[in-house]
């Protein structure tokens, strides 16, 4: 079997990648493109992932404030804040718990994978509404739902699961571990629609990695950026 980093538990196994990629594999000049300018902006991180995405944007001049589940990744976030000299305003708690920033206040939001975790998505959306500012972006990366399918042997790619079948997937690599939900196109779409969102960009960037057959089929992640419609 190829040994490669579970695509499910991104960034787990790509801490040495760029700090500003959305997925595996993917160039942070996609993120810059859909970001624009970071200095003075107040961004919003959904989930800390490596801790280095959010630093990044603070090393640039982004006021970035970071809610996470896990109070582990909030500690190793900090750590890697501290060390970097930014100050990064960090909150342990749901994704959707965002009773602590203020309504229409945020510049733009970004979630790095970390809605792959939640089985809601509505009521993130909702909430992320709330706090941006009229035609704000949200940027969000997920695993794709067809990379998500497959599996990957030494030289060749099969399905094993089906695109119908909702039921988490399990993951783990050096000791971590974790799941995902996965997400269809469509839903992700219509949710954010529902929750009061237009969207404005769909990408399935192609990956080139002759060591991972699975690029050669299909893509790895779906980035979507969608901006808040008015009340």
């Amino acid at each position: 079997m190829v040994e490669r980093p579970p695509l499910a538990g991104f960034p787990a196994g790509a801490e040495d990648g760029p700090a500003l990629a959305l997925g595996p594999g993917l160039d942070p000049e996609i993120t810059q493109r859909l970001l624009g300018s970071t200095d003075g902006r107040r961004i919003l991180e959904l989930g800390t992932g490596s801790g280095r995405f959010g630093v990044e944007l603070a090393a640039r001049g982004a006021k970035v404030i970071s809610v996470e589940p896990s109070m582990e990744r909030v500690a190793d976030a900090r750590a890697i804040a501290e060390a970097a000299k930014v100050k990064v305003e960090y909150h342990h708690g749901d994704l959707a718990d965002l009773a602590f920033v203020r309504g229409d206040q945020i510049d733009v939001a970004i979630a790095v994978y970390s809605l792959a975790t939640v089985a809601d998505l509505g009521r993130v959306f909702r909430q992320v509404n709330r706090v941006l500012r009229q035609d704000a972006g949200l940027i969000i990366s997920l695993p794709h739902p067809l990379a998500l399918m497959t599996e990957v042997g030494d030289t060749s790619v099969r399905l094993s699961r089906t695109y119908f079948d909702a039921s988490p997937i399990r993951w783990h690599l050096d000791g971590e571990e974790g799941s995902v939900q996965p997400h269809s196109v469509g839903d992700v779409i219509t949710t954010l629609w529902r929750s009061n969102f237009r969207v404005d960009t769909v990408l399935e960037p192609r990956v080139a990695d002759p060591a991972d057959p699975l690029t050669e089929w299909v893509p790895t992640s779906l980035v979507v950026r969608a901006r808040k419609q008015g009340n």
